[in-house]
């Protein structure tokens, strides 16, 4: 006792001298429990993470513990921030003291009249709020120091700021950016800025704790490799993971956080994209496999919204209160999305809050007058197991009439429960609603009645199992109770068909397809996956069902059947019946089936968490788990493994991922997870990765020399014949084919498309700016032939070396800035066009460092007109990438050029000018792949 003694010397008093008394002895046996074999002396300052192996998970259900044990409410940041018991001594020595949950902000009574009906994309919803109800209370986030408002007006401009720091940055329009933030403004507005910067969101889960990390890490790296981001948004604190995902993912240029963004003080940006566009990517949970990319455009995500808020009747005074992980579909779309467009209150909580009190989230449904709230099935096991009638003093749940329960198998068990435990507090069993979706959908594929609580299916398991028929149970007979997950949303179909595509009848089990406007396009950048989730023009779902009166009864997923003897069986059923038997960690048994010896067909595998360790105790548990499986299955389980504590792999959203756990039970890898080994793999890791970055970026360094050197060696080959010679036509075809050879040395040949399109009488080519590489690469990929010559501005035309160059070449020079000799320019473009030459023009007449398409300058266009010249047009993509402004390192990238339409002009008046102008731009901006960089502005120069 003395060390522990000693280590209470920093908390004075009696009262936490009889804390850390207390406080020993449960800590220790949960360390026992949890870790079986430690050998680190427990004591007040060892540290859960490092010393004891805690991971958060582990961490939270102490907290819990803790909590009861002392009857207080223990605040919910001490789970990630507190690392050793004595820093828990001052809130365990003075009794139960709440942390008081101040004034609350008012919510408005009622939402204005009406909602986006037109809007077509996010952020014209977001716009539409924004503009009729600016200062309405949109977030109201639940914080450690109380709560935080966050209005239309404020997350619209916050998203601006994010967006032009992300332009400053080198954010191009279509590329990916990963978001691993935490719930709070940062995230919101991070995600609205990714897209108002013409990007794509990718939102993953934050890191966890060291003792799972490594298979975090793993997780992340494919995450980001498919995805190909750019750019991750994390915290600061996420420094020496955000290292490994850079070493791991070459895509990945910089590591930013929204404090970052913020200091770059960019002007605010905009982009309008359209309703096909990819809103974001939605990485599924992996819980049979890799996770894929899931495509969500625009049109999807507001499809989905539209037919959920039919289908839950939204009301103009609904208060939605989620904790749900915004990187996750249900707390993003349904939560998040879906009170966005119906311009409901979102009260919005960490998910860590949860985890560490339970009761908080019934209290904030309670606290906010909260009508819609959501979460998986085990959330609503948690609150039964958890919460006592003492921490639920003054609790009403009247209002809340949608309880909705999904993202993973709604349990009938689980229904009652806490449809039991809570009907005292005013929840009435008509608000329970399970719901099911999936990510390929959006995230709701059915919804049932709303108001009308749950239906529950009594099923024979053995005609179930052997024939797929489900039929009800006769008394005495072995039953399987399944949720009916309701009827598909408005506007979507579901089928159920055999292994040939045969539509079954009702109440036969088979493939659960659907299509609708929710449905995505597929996986990014994985055909494969793609071909197969498509079958005549309906989407696999993936799971098992029936329809029963036209609604959904999930049955199981695919890949976790385990066939055998002829007969299918499902591994939720067992797993839960498992799970509630006593010394078995419930929601922590996996159940799959393993090869046997050759010849032999599969194995029935249970692998089981436990605490116990006893000889005699285990041997009585895994008999108790046999009989289990007898009654629930009908089946003996071929082997059970008794594993310790967090043996059993999840998902980030608390999937058991099956199929990773039959690989780890193959492998010999179950319970032998040595949290030393595993640390000292990280710090290997973590090492590596600044040397992986090194390599990485000297072969950068090192292709830049090269291209540079190659660029050297063409000019002073091609570029002095050009400048000796002075004769355009010649110089033309010279310049042309030492452009050719330049790209091809440095292996980034560009890619053209539509060069058939182009004019064959003298014309103006209109095309984008976006770096230096723009003149040579037009000067590789238009036809000799044509001999164009380009506009360039007369400061060009006095430089050593290059003035003598572009004269060899045919360069039209012109004034851009000095207004006096604008009609100069004019008329040098439309003499040339007179004499049948053909002009390459850059309207933007400069470029810039951050993506988007600027304003155009109407001298060409004024000579187009004069001359009745066609205007055709153009669009670069890639070379802002490979050279960008204010760099000169040459880097790798694929380049394009698109020829587009043509425009003719109508007459030789100013007015017909500036049309040409706007038509122009309309027409190169999808070419370019940039978005309006001026909020549709232009110049008139």
């Amino acid at each position: 006792m003395g060390q522990d003694r000693e280590a209470t010397a920093p908390v004075s008093g009696e009262p936490a001298i009889d804390a850390a008394d207390r406080l020993l002895p449960l800590l220790r046996q949960f360390v026992a429990d949890t870790v079986p074999g430690r050998t680190v002396p427990v004591t007040l300052v060892a540290s859960f993470e490092r010393d004891l192996g805690l991971d958060s998970l582990a961490r939270a259900e102490l907290m819990l513990r803790i909590g009861r044990d002392f009857g207080i409410d223990l605040p919910p940041h001490v789970i990630s921030e507190t690392d050793n018991a004595l820093a828990l001594l001052p809130l365990l020595g003075h009794g139960n003291q709440p942390v008081a949950p101040g004034p609350a902000i008012a919510l408005p009574a009622a939402a204005i009249a009406g909602a986006p009906a037109a809007a077509q994309t996010l952020v014209e919803v977001l716009e539409w709020h924004a503009e009729h109800d600016p200062e309405r209370v949109h977030v109201l986030l639940q914080t450690r120091g109380g709560e935080e408002a966050l209005t239309y007006r404020g997350l619209l401009q916050r998203a601006q700021d994010m967006a032009g720091g992300l332009a400053l940055h080198g954010l191009q329009p279509g590329q990916t950016v990963a978001l691993m933030l935490p719930t709070g403004v940062d995230y919101l507005a991070a995600f609205f800025g990714v897209m108002l910067a013409g990007a794509i969101p990718v939102p993953i889960y934050p890191p966890a704790r060291i003792a799972q990390l490594e298979d975090h890490l793993k997780r992340h790296r494919h995450i980001l490799g498919n995805a190909g981001a750019s750019m991750l948004i994390s915290v600061p604190e996420a420094a020496q993971v955000t290292r490994l995902l850079q070493a791991a993912a070459p895509s990945l240029r910089t590591v930013l956080t929204p404090d970052e963004l913020a200091a770059a003080h960019a002007a605010p940006m905009r982009l309008r994209p359209r309703a096909a566009d990819t809103a974001f990517l939605q990485y599924t949970s992996g819980s049979t496999g890799d996770p894929k990319g899931v495509i969500l455009a625009h049109a999807n995500l507001l499809a989905n919204i539209r037919a959920l808020g039919c289908a839950a009747d939204v009301r103009v005074d609904d208060v939605f209160v989620s904790w749900l992980p915004l990187y996750h579909d249900m707390g993003l779309i349904g939560a998040w999305f879906g009170s966005l467009y119906y311009g409901i209150p979102l009260v919005l909580m960490s998910p860590l809050d949860f985890l560490a009190r339970p009761v908080g989230w019934l209290h904030a449904i309670a606290r906010r007058g909260g009508t819609i709230s959501a979460a998986p099935n085990f959330a609503y096991e948690l609150c039964v197991r958890h919460i006592d009638d003492a921490a639920m003093q003054g609790l009403s749940l009247d209002r809340w009439r949608l309880a909705l329960n999904g993202a993973e198998p709604v349990s009938a068990a689980t229904l009652e429960a806490f449809a039991r435990r809570f009907a005292p507090f005013g929840l009435r069993r008509e608000a329970l609603t399970p719901v099911y979706g999936l990510a390929e959908c959006s995230v709701g594929l059915a919804f049932p009645p709303a108001g009308r609580g749950p239906v529950i299916d009594c099923v024979d398991a053995a005609l179930l199992a052997s024939e797929g028929n489900a039929v009800a149970a006769r008394e005495g007979v072995t039953a399987r109770r399944l949720v009916s997950c309701g009827a598909p949303l408005p506007g979507h179909e579901v089928r159920i068909v055999d292994e040939s595509g045969r539509e079954l009848p009702e109440r036969r089990v088979g493939r659960l397809e659907f299509r609708g406007p929710s449905a995505s396009a597929g996986y990014y950048r994985n055909s494969a996956a793609t071909r197969a989730l498509f079958r005549n023009g309906w989407l696999d779902s993936g799971d098992q069902a029936y329809l029963a009166q036209g609604e959904i009864h999930i049955v199981g997923r695919v890949k976790d059947v385990i066939k055998r003897g002829g007969r299918n069986l499902y591994p939720y059923d067992l797993e839960d019946a498992v799970g509630g038997l006593p010394g078995v960690r419930r929601g922590c048994v996996a159940a799959f089936a393993a090869p046997g010896a050759e010849g032999a067909g599969e194995r029935l595998v249970v692998v089981a968490e436990t605490r116990v360790t006893d000889e005699a105790r285990r041997a009585v548990l895994e008999e108790n788990i046999r009989g289990a499986a007898l009654d629930i299955i009908g089946s003996p389980i071929d082997e059970v493994v008794l594993a310790p504590p967090h043996s059993v792999l999840k998902t980030s959203s608390g999937k058991i991922r099956r199929l990773a756990c039959r690989d780890a039970y193959l492998q010999g890898r179950i319970g032998r997870m040595n949290p030393y080994r595993m640390r000292a793999r990280l710090m290997l890791q973590m090492a590596a990765a600044p040397m992986r970055v090194a390599v990485r970026r000297a072969g950068m360094l090192g292709y830049g020399v090269y291209a540079w050197l190659v660029f050297t060696a063409m000019a002073l080959c091609f570029g002095l014949p050009i400048v000796v010679l002075q004769q355009p036509g010649i110089g033309r075809r010279i310049a042309r084919a030492g452009a050719r050879l330049l790209f091809a040395l440095c292996g980034a040949p560009p890619v053209v498309e539509g060069l058939d399109r182009l004019p064959r009488q003298a014309h103006l080519l209109a095309v984008n700016h976006a770096s230096y590489l723009d003149a040579i690469l037009l000067s590789a990929t238009l036809p000799a032939s044509q001999g164009y010559a380009f506009v360039a501005k007369q400061e060009f035309a006095t430089r050593p070396g290059i003035g003598a160059l572009l004269r060899g070449l045919g360069t039209v020079f012109i004034e851009r800035r000095d207004a006096a000799h604008s009609e100069e320019g004019v008329a040098r473009m439309l003499r040339a066009l007179q004499r049948g030459e053909s002009l390459v023009v850059f309207p933007e007449g400069t470029f810039r460092r951050e993506a988007g398409l600027q304003g155009f300058q109407a001298g060409a266009f004024a000579a187009a007109a004069q001359a009745m010249a066609p205007v055709a047009v153009a669009g670069i993509n890639g070379t802002r990438a490979a050279l960008r402004s204010g760099t000169w390192l040459p880097r790798r990238a694929p380049l394009h050029l698109a020829i587009g339409e043509t425009v003719f002009p109508d007459g030789r008046c100013w007015e017909e000018a500036m049309r040409l102008r706007d038509v122009v731009r309309a027409a190169l901006m999808p070419l370019a792949g940039e978005f309006d960089g001026t909020a549709g502005a232009a110049s008139a120069v």
